[in-house]
């Protein structure tokens, strides 16, 4: 499980991403560099890393669900899931 802080991090980053992606958008149609390296490093999209919304894993993230292949494991096999049931031939 991920620290608190690494996952308190990415939060921070993905508000800052969608705080700017507007003004992003203008100066690269506009293409004024300059003023696109002034604003914050944390509002680009490159930077965000997909992690697991409860644990923060950051490895075997399944973009359907927002989680992480281990966690998806455990609550498929518990029924948490809909529509998701583990095969058995």
């Amino acid at each position: 499980m991920a620290k608190e802080s690494v996952k308190a991090r990415e939060v921070k980053r993905q508000k800052l991403v969608d705080q700017y992606a507007e003004k992003r958008a203008a100066l690269k149609a506009a293409g004024d560099y300059a003023a696109l390296d002034k604003l914050p490093k944390n509002s680009s999209p490159v930077r965000l890393h997909n992690r697991c919304k409860i644990t923060g894993r950051p490895r075997g993230y399944m973009r359907q669900f927002g989680i992480s292949r281990v966690l998806f494991r455990e609550m498929a096999s518990e029924g948490k899931i809909p529509g998701i049931t583990k095969s058995s031939w």
